[in-house]
């Protein structure tokens, strides 16, 4: 069976959690619950080192403003990351050309990615934090069930994780004045910041 249904779901789990997915596919293969794991992600290191920086993920997610940040700077992490699972997973099975599974899985690990981080930019912008921690959650729960379920069922799972990122991006585009008062809140701080530094370097007179 072709290895491309199990390709796509890792890639749009990775825009949201790419350090869950190498942990997942690790452990599943580690335990000999799926043949398809690459043995690279097998290792020991990797998964000590996925499972450091997943925990290190899940509390940065759940801290308003915090995760934006974090988002900003795996916007090249995690379609990195989808794509070389992608072609590892491509590279195992054989069924698939590892250059095409790496571009199916990063622009998709893309397209997922920047759907999470418009919505978290929408959901800063309610001044509690409690909405942010339930869609974390929700992300985190999310990823860990589409990936053990591909694992036995990929076709299915690829369907579902394909309609997830189609209501995503609807979502987003209905999120998107809200997202874009996030953006605009976010310069402001800046600038305000900007001032004040200024300010307090100025000469005296």
């Amino acid at each position: 069976m072709s290895v491309l249904p199990l390709v796509f779901t890792s890639g749009w789990a990775s825009g949201i959690n790419a350090y869950a997915v190498v942990l997942l596919l690790g452990i599943f293969g580690a335990t000999g619950v799926s043949d398809e794991v690459p043995a690279a992600l097998q290792r020991t290191d990797v998964l000590v080192v996925a499972g450091v920086l997943f925990l290190c993920e899940t509390v940065a997610d759940k801290i308003p403003y915090v995760d934006s940040v974090w988002d900003s700077v795996h916007t090249v992490v995690r379609p990195l990351s989808g794509a070389v699972v992608a072609a590892l997973l491509a590279g195992e099975s054989g069924s698939l050309p590892e250059l095409a599974a790496g571009a199916v899985g990063g622009s998709t690990a893309l397209m997922s990615h920047l759907v999470k981080a418009g919505t978290r930019m929408a959901v800063n912008t309610s001044p509690e934090p409690f909405s942010n921690i339930a869609v974390s959650v929700a992300e985190d729960l999310g990823v860990a069930a589409i990936i053990t379920f591909a694992m036995f069922h990929p076709l299915a799972a690829a369907s579902i994780a394909a309609a997830l990122l189609v209501l995503g991006i609807v979502i987003s585009v209905f999120l998107a004045s809200r997202i874009r008062r996030f953006l605009r809140r976010r310069a402001q701080r800046r600038e305000e910041r900007g001032m004040a530094q200024a300010g307090g370097h100025r000469p005296p007179g």
